[in-house]
């Protein structure tokens, strides 16, 4: 076994003892700035309109991703931040053109002024959700902030509840994944003084029985 007494090395080989170290990999320069996987921010969280920051208006939406099984499907979540309505729907992996498409689809028909998703890399080609919803502005949380976002946030966990954590949703049916957004809906909320986010959002009264 070769042994190296780095001192008395030449630069040469302190070169060669460094690469070897790295596993053959050079190192980037102090002025290297990173940019893969980086997601282009078009606007901070903090400059949401003030329809969103003070929940006076429809159709200002928090987004995310539930993930299941590593790998496989995931779930889209919209939600609306005056009513918690939710709108979403299965995303055949968790990639950024799989979960435009379900959210393109899924804000079909409401009213959009705005989303506000986390810094997932699924949502790095936002621009065309923009491009596809007449122009609806991104607002971006600061990285690690899952309270600026707090609406979803708390919804996800609702979610849960029909989704356990790992599970696999795959072969899921969209028809059945509907079917519990909309139990959520229906469900009342403390928050909206027990009225459900269905009765907010459509400005309607449910009668229970």
């Amino acid at each position: 076994m070769i042994h190296f007494d780095a001192p008395n090395l030449s630069h040469g080989n302190r070169g060669v003892v460094r690469k070897l170290r790295h596993r053959g990999k050079t190192r980037c320069g102090k002025n290297h700035v990173e940019k893969r996987g980086k997601i282009r921010i078009s606007n901070d969280i903090s400059e949401r309109p003030a329809g969103a920051q003070n929940r006076s208006r429809r159709g200002h939406w928090e987004g995310d991703t539930v993930a299941g099984k590593t790998g496989r499907a995931c779930l889209v979540t919209l939600v609306d931040r005056k009513t918690r309505f939710l709108v979403g729907g299965k995303a055949d992996a968790k990639r950024a053109a799989e979960v435009n498409k379900v959210m393109i689809e899924s804000l079909q028909g409401h009213p959009i002024k705005s989303i506000a998703p986390d810094r997932g890399k699924e949502f790095a080609k936002h621009e065309e959700v923009t491009t596809a919803l007449d122009g609806v502005k991104f607002y971006f949380p600061q990285p690690h902030h899952p309270w600026d976002r707090r609406t979803n946030e708390n919804t996800n966990r609702l979610l849960r509840e029909y989704f356990p954590k790992g599970s696999d949703i795959t072969d899921i049916p969209d028809e059945y994944i509907q079917e519990m957004l909309d139990k959520l809906n229906r469900r009342p909320r403390k928050c909206l003084g027990y009225r459900t986010p269905y009765e907010v959002y459509y400005s309607e009264t449910l009668h229970l029985a």
